[in-house]
């Protein structure tokens, strides 16, 4: 799965072909989660709730940014950097 982010340790990754509803896949210390693109809703995992916090604020300051990526992985192309929290 590509690395499209990386902020305060979490790592945010897209998989390629993956199945809807459109998500994204967090880790952050041994504990991994799976957000909805376009709510922040948490769908599967845990995280510590500060991280999950931040990952929560960060997708919906990159919604736009997630769509594209998704819709790229869908068409197996290269997926593109997203910056991180500051």
């Amino acid at each position: 799965m590509p690395i499209i982010s990386v902020f305060y340790g979490i790592i945010i990754r897209l998989n390629f072909g993956d199945h809807n509803p459109p998500h994204f896949h967090a880790e952050y210390q041994g504990f991994q989660a799976a957000f909805e693109i376009g709510t922040g809703k948490l769908l599967a995992g845990e995280l510590p709730h500060s991280a999950k916090k931040l990952v929560q604020a960060w997708e919906k300051k990159n919604r736009s940014a997630l769509r594209r990526n998704w819709d790229r992985a869908a068409a197996h192309q290269p997926l593109q950097r997203i910056p991180g929290m500051e």
